[in-house]
């Protein structure tokens, strides 16, 4: 592959559901990509359609209901006209995912030992599977003893431990981590994260983090993608938007971060209104109805991601900028 070329490069992806209720656009016309070794963090509220472009990209969305357009690239090669043989393999051998639930996703009549094992077995080459289940157990801070455990004989850290064992066991070029902290306590989310960091480093794996923590964000990632109704809003290096967002909804997000500094009993932000109906999406902007900033052009038509400045793309007629104090001109 070419160093220029990157990993993972997603162009207009639409994914929708045909349900009884009308059709769910959960994924409109996304353009996305990582470059490898560097970690991408994925964010936004519940609902943005951040999990299923993961499981659009390891071609995990059952049709029907799902119907997919668009194109996925992986190391140049579109995963969306691959065989099943060929998908089979690429899961897990070139893309691993860890999910954001380890309880529902491990297998409870394994033992945690044999589900490292079958990931080898399915993806590798390695003589004694056993030996190398043992190794990632190590690896990730679990005695090799545990591994004759099963799952709910487990606590929830460790059980996220082996989730991110199983993924790496075979050495992926992705790592796809859904929401991997969430259900931990914060003592086990900081071990997590952690690990999750040094393991990257050491593996030499690309990471897409999916979550809605912008501080998780901060501690692992290279870049941001802001994804609000299917759609990506802002996309910038870490240190770049995290100085400066530039969409409304970007500074939303910072601005309901609990702060150390706020005084007792203040309030903290909110952005107003919900998250647009899937299956009912407004014209225009789809966040216009809940931006304090939105004007009668946002309810027309959506701007469309523009570089604003070099590598800070942002879906925003009239994106905040900070070091002048206008909002754009909305042309």
């Amino acid at each position: 592959m070419n160093d220029a070329q990157p990993l993972l490069d997603i162009r207009n992806l639409f994914v929708r559901f045909h349900t009884d209720t009308g059709v769910v656009h959960a994924v409109n016309g996304l353009n996305l990509s990582l470059r490898k070794g560097k970690s991408l963090g994925f964010v936004g509220e519940t609902g943005a359609g951040k999990t299923t472009t993961a499981l659009a990209a390891l071609q995990l969305i059952q049709s029907p209901p799902g119907e997919m357009t668009g194109e996925i690239l992986f190391q140049g090669r579109d995963v969306m006209k691959m065989t099943e043989p060929e998908k089979r393999a690429f899961r897990g051998g070139k893309i691993a995912m860890i999910f954001q639930d380890p309880m529902t996703s491990l297998n409870p009549i394994m033992t945690v030992e044999e589900q490292i094992m079958e990931m080898v077995e399915l993806h590798s080459a390695v003589a004694n599977t056993r030996e190398r289940a043992r190794e990632m157990l190590t690896l990730v801070g679990i005695r090799p003893e545990r591994g004759k455990d099963y799952p709910h004989q487990l606590s929830g850290g460790m059980r996220q431990r082996v989730g991110i064992a199983i993924a790496l066991a075979c050495e992926p070029d992705l790592l796809i981590a859904d929401e991997p902290t969430t259900a931990l306590d914060v003592t086990i989310q900081a071990q997590v994260i952690d690990l999750i960091k040094k393991l990257q480093s050491s593996v030499r794996t690309s990471l897409l983090l999916i979550t809605h923590d912008l501080g998780i964000v901060a501690e692992i990632c290279d870049d941001v993608a802001i994804m609000y109704a299917g759609r990506l809003v802002e996309t910038a290096g870490l240190r770049q938007l995290y100085k400066k967002p530039l969409h409304p909804y970007t500074q939303g997000l910072f601005d309901a971060v609990p702060r150390l500094d706020t005084d007792p009993g203040e309030k903290l932000a909110v952005i107003p209104g919900l998250t647009p109906d899937p299956t009912n999406l407004p014209e225009g902007c789809s966040f216009s109805p809940r931006c304090p900033h939105a004007r009668h052009v946002c309810h027309e038509r959506s701007c469309g991601m523009k570089e604003y400045e070099p590598g800070h793309f942002v879906d925003c007629h009239f994106p905040l900028d900070f070091s002048s104090g206008n909002r754009g001109d909305g042309k």
